[in-house]
């Protein structure tokens, strides 16, 4: 998946297309992601005892990650991103360190 926990995307489709926010959880299977404050669903909750009270709820539900662009941390816009590796900075075991990679800027996006 191009995007991961606390990046910092941009919703470039969908009911929030172009706002921002941050990533709380990703979904790799699912190939979902859940983003702070956007796509707000309400559910109403049956009560589960005296600590879950009922009501109606809401709550953050998953977009498809393919909805979302990451905002470079290094340019400060959306972009593409990309895989490269870098052999100069080898992994624990001696390979070559797999790294994303701003496709505007092509400067290396934190890991």
């Amino acid at each position: 998946m191009h995007v991961k926990t606390g990046d910092e995307v941009l919703v470039i489709s969908g009911k929030n297309k172009g706002q921002q926010g941050k990533i709380k959880q990703a979904l790799p299977r699912r190939g979902r992601v859940i983003v702070e404050g956007l796509n707000i669903i309400k559910r109403h909750m049956k009560a589960r005892g005296p600590r879950k009270p009922g009501g109606i709820i809401e709550m953050e539900a998953p977009l498809d990650a393919s909805n979302v662009m990451l905002i470079c941390p290094n340019c400060r816009r959306a972009s593409r991103t990309g895989k490269r590796f870098l052999e100069d900075d080898p992994d624990h075991k001696g390979r070559p360190r797999k790294v994303r990679y701003c496709k505007a800027c092509d400067e290396v996006v934190e890991q």
